[in-house]
């Protein structure tokens, strides 16, 4: 129901909610620099993407936002593009987020 008024008044606008096929991407399990996909727990919190230890939300959304135009799979020209800006980004993130007093956004970056 969130996502159906969202995508309402994103019509107003003039755009739409775009939906990613999750299964096809599988962007939580693929690794951009080695193009495998590695299944993993939902407790890993991290991946390890060349020499950087990268936590896994982060980088998911990274991959989707960095997806082709048919929302099927990672562009791999894009992400190489764009890899050391999120990488710096990132990791400024995550130094953000240990300064937090919450215990569970702390969680997630531990």
């Amino acid at each position: 129901m969130l996502l159906t008024i969202i995508d309402r008044k994103l019509r107003y606008q003039g755009r739409s909610i775009k939906k990613i096929d999750t299964y096809a991407t599988k962007a939580s399990q693929f690794n951009h620099l080695t193009c495998e996909y590695t299944k993993k727990q939902l407790s890993d919190r991290w991946n390890y993407v060349g020499e950087y230890r990268i936590q896994r939300d982060l980088y998911s959304a990274f991959l989707i936002g960095n997806s082709t135009e048919t929302l099927n799979r990672v562009n791999l020209d894009l992400c190489n593009a764009q890899w050391d800006i999120f990488v710096e980004l990132h990791n400024r993130e995550i130094a953000r987020l240990k300064q937090l007093s919450s215990n569970t956004l702390r969680w997630f970056v531990a």
